[in-house]
């Protein structure tokens, strides 16, 4: 039985503030263009103010897995877009929540864990659960503001995040299938 931490993915988004000089590292490597996935956003803004608005993008994700789970490593692995969106959320909010209380952020920097026994996904151990047992999120602040307040920022942005409520909380999720059936073909019989 492989060990409890078969397989510890690391993702890091070290994101100056204010969007400048982005980086973004996940541990799987590169990403390469495969299907795209559109994302329509449409906001209202509060009742008085009447405007709509709809953006319409497109973005290009592609995943693998290792080879160790029958991949070639050719992207992140689902999971770790998981803890990429995670970090990624608390850190972008942060900066937001700071940015508002006119605090000035000089660095944020996030690093998430996630814990997960390749015994469940491989089905070799019904007792182990498929995703993650555990997930940690480190984060270093640097600011012009006391630690007592940084933390509080952290805080109110982890409270406003809909990817931690998304992890942390139970959402059902609908699977709806679309099949269509291939008929076989009956052979030719040759002419002659």
């Amino acid at each position: 039985m492989p060990p409890h931490r078969a397989f510890p993915v690391v993702v890091e988004v070290a994101e100056p503030v204010r969007g400048l000089n982005q980086r973004r590292t996940c541990a799987a490597g590169r990403v390469r263009k495969a299907d795209a996935i559109a994302r329509r956003t449409e906001s209202d803004l509060l009742p008085g103010r009447a405007r709509r608005d709809t953006v319409e993008r497109t973005f290009v994700f592609d995943a693998d897995h290792p080879a160790v789970l029958v991949g070639q490593d050719h992207g992140p692995t689902p999971v770790e877009f998981v803890l990429h969106a995670l970090a990624a959320c608390l850190t972008a909010g942060l900066a937001n929540i700071a940015a508002s209380r006119r605090v000035r952020l000089t660095e944020v920097r996030s690093t998430v864990t996630g814990d997960i026994d390749l015994n469940g996904i491989l089905g070799l151990n019904r007792d182990v659960r498929n995703g993650f047992e555990q997930i940690t999120l480190r984060l270093t602040i640097k600011g012009d503001a006391p630690a007592e307040t940084l933390r509080e920022i952290v805080e109110r942005s982890r409270a406003r995040s809909a990817v931690y409520d998304i992890i942390t909380n139970r959402v059902p999720v609908t699977i709806e299938v679309d099949t269509h059936p291939v008929q076989p073909t009956e052979p030719s019989e040759p002419s002659g």
